[in-house]
């Protein structure tokens, strides 16, 4: 069997998996009892609680080196209308990462097509196959010929620590399974898709998720954020305000155990999806707010950490449309503050998620990386009367 043969048989191997993984999800971090302080999850505490959205994973696991895989995330889901257009802004907190497509973005105020999240090394060979699926998939109404269409938004972290990076193992067909398997619901989190690899405070980490429901006074919107999450170090982790990571200070990835290394190698994505009907400018607003609820979680955005955000709405249908004039609906600026407070008290939820989801994990050249600690986090949250109520009891 050829490579290529193999890691198509395997990432469908993987799919059913996953399939199976949102049957029996993984524990998160309401299981644990940390306490969240800002707004109510959706039914899912996903991004998927937007309406429309749907998130695809491919996994790819083999041997003792290959630990990756593709992400993707498809703000009006997999129909026909895959290429209608959302407004959307976006931001980099730190920009030592890649995330294509955003100059015209932030140029159009439009966002066109999937988000795909992979590794590094990975980014061209995804944003071709998003090209060439839609190509394929999703055929304009004039006809492909007429549909230029070249500048998808593929983003990335680096998993070389644990993957065999320059092995080169994500394929075309891989992206497209991405697409293809992208479904409402529970979204699998941890070492899933794009985050299979990836390492968060020198814990495993990787995909993780969550959503806020504004009350029905406020509009009852919903937003929803989704994180690839590999950055950070051990000493800097806080949990519910606590420095949890300065206490779990064994097992660590890279620094030396007593020391505080400044060196930051690690990254994060963060898309954010609301139905509120919200302008490229406010979206450009949401997204910056991502960096807040990243900050509570301990990281400081370090000099070699690529911090890219982005954010974009499902109102307004067919923002895209070039003939004659659009409709369109804006939510004020003074009604953005709870949307404000959504997007950080998610984006919080969603690295904790990734970090209590993730699984032990070893690699190539024998690395290994260990899963948060469940016992002991929850332990030092009762220790500090810090565990949410309900968990408390237990």
């Amino acid at each position: 069997m050829t490579i290529c043969a193999r890691h198509l048989a395997i990432s469908l191997a993987l799919g059913a998996a996953t399939a199976a993984a949102q049957e029996s999800a993984s524990p998160r971090a309401r299981d644990l009892g940390i306490p969240f302080e800002f707004g109510t999850p959706g039914r899912f505490d996903a991004i998927t609680d937007v309406p429309g959205v749907e998130v695809g994973h491919v996994t790819l696991v083999e041997g003792d080196r290959i630990r990756t895989g593709v992400t993707a995330v498809l703000p009006r889901g997999r129909g026909k209308s895959g290429l209608d257009q959302c407004f959307a802004g976006a931001f980099s907190l730190n920009g030592n990462g890649e995330m294509t497509g955003i100059a015209w973005l932030e140029e159009s105020g439009l966002l066109e097509g999937p988000v795909l999240i992979t590794n590094t090394n990975s980014v061209g060979v995804v944003r071709d196959a998003v090209i060439d699926f839609a190509r394929k998939r999703w055929p304009s109404a004039e006809g492909w010929t007429d549909a230029i269409w070249s500048l998808p938004v593929v983003a990335e972290t680096w998993d070389g620590h644990l993957n065999d990076i320059y092995g080169m193992h994500v394929r075309p067909e891989h992206a497209f399974q991405a697409i293809d398997g992208a479904r409402p619901g529970p979204v699998p989190e941890g070492n899933v898709g794009g985050g299979t690899g990836m390492i968060c405070y020198e814990f495993k980490g990787g995909i993780g998720t969550a959503s806020r429901a504004l009350p029905a006074a406020e509009g009852g919107y919903t937003l929803g954020v989704l994180v690839q999450a590999n950055f950070g170090r051990r000493h800097q982790l806080l949990v519910a305000g606590l420095p949890v990571g300065r206490e779990l200070s064994t097992d660590l990835a890279y620094s030396r155990r007593g020391t505080a290394d400044s060196s930051e190698t690690g990254s994060i994505i963060i898309v954010v999806a609301t139905d509120a009907p919200l302008l490229p400018h406010q979206l450009k607003r949401l997204a910056r707010r991502a960096a807040l609820g990243l900050a509570r979680t301990g990281s400081v955005a370090g000099n070699g950490s690529g911090d890219l955000f982005v954010a974009f709405s499902t109102a307004n249908p067919r923002v895209g449309d070039a003939k004659g004039t659009v409709p369109l609906a804006m939510l004020p600026n003074d009604r953005m503050g709870l949307l404000f407070e959504a997007t950080v008290g998610a984006t919080e939820e969603a690295i904790l998620n990734a970090l209590v989801a993730a699984r032990t994990m070893s690699g190539v050249d024998g690395h290994r990386v260990i899963a948060l600690p469940h016992d002991r986090v929850r332990e030092i949250l009762r220790r500090h009367l810090r565990l949410a109520p309900e968990a408390a009891r237990d």
